[in-house]
């Protein structure tokens, strides 16, 4: 198995983010599985990876906390090795509800965990791996959503926004590391087979959503870890500033 260095994969411990932990374990990362509350579920990502004959390390840490991200990257570099990669996973959506109901505390924790963490993240990713800083390179997968083209009026739009806002910063980093070893790309996920709609409330969302999708399918989480592991990989070597729609022609 090649030796591909250490991942940070925030928002680890199920759906899309386990997905990618064990892909990338699959393809010879050593994978810091982060979490904030699925402690169990995190355990079991990195055990698998173990099992499997990689590396893996479930790391707890709170992405709307700066000084929580500092320690996940501590602790990851440490017990890991140097980081090479960081795919930003970790997302809420602040839940349901129009913008004539949406609170300030549900706007503020969807872009503290979306934004700024994800921000502060690449932030810590770029100290490591630039060249300008004394690195030796490295790639970066933001996880956008289609949400940011559909504006996902009705349901959460705050969270659509928040996603925007991860596409500009996407376009924007990329541009500003491309001489420095690092390239910075995102996928933006469609409707996806993940606990996320029984957990907002509404179980029955992919089969309500289905007939807006010219495949006539939701996506499973593997198919979007692909992606992201294509784009980490030396074979997406000329992508930089892309964001990859994965929805099923929606």
């Amino acid at each position: 198995m090649q030796e591909m260095g250490t991942l940070i994969v925030t928002g680890g411990s199920r759906g899309i983010g386990a997905a990618i932990a064990r892909l990338a374990g699959q393809r010879g990362y050593d994978v810091a599985v982060n979490y904030s509350l699925g402690e169990t579920e995190a355990k079991k990502v990195a055990g698998d990876i173990v099992g499997a004959g990689g590396r893996a390390l479930a790391i707890r840490g709170d992405i709307s906390r700066e000084e929580e991200i500092l320690k996940l990257f501590q602790t990851a570099e440490g017990e890991l090795g140097p980081i090479t990669a960081l795919v930003n996973n970790a997302g809420v959506t602040g839940g349901f509800a129009r913008v004539e109901i949406v609170t300030a505390a549900a706007i503020e924790k969807t872009f503290a965990v979306n934004v700024t963490g994800a921000i502060l993240c690449a932030r810590e990713a770029v100290r490591r791996m630039s060249t300008r800083c004394g690195g030796s390179g490295g790639a970066i997968v933001n996880i956008s959503s289609i949400a940011v083209r559909t504006g996902a009026a009705g349901e959460w739009v705050h969270y659509a926004a928040s996603k925007a806002a991860i596409d500009s910063f996407t376009i924007g980093l990329a541009r500003e590391v491309a001489m420095e070893g690092i390239r910075v790309n995102a996928v933006a996920p469609g409707l996806v087979a993940t606990e996320i709609h029984a957990a907002n409330g509404e179980p029955g969302r992919l089969q309500r959503l289905m007939p807006t999708i010219p495949m006539s399918r939701a996506g499973q989480p593997e198919e979007v870890a692909e992606a992201v592991l294509w784009l980490l990989s030396p074979a997406a070597s000329y992508v930089t500033g892309s964001i990859l729609e994965i929805g099923g022609g929606r």
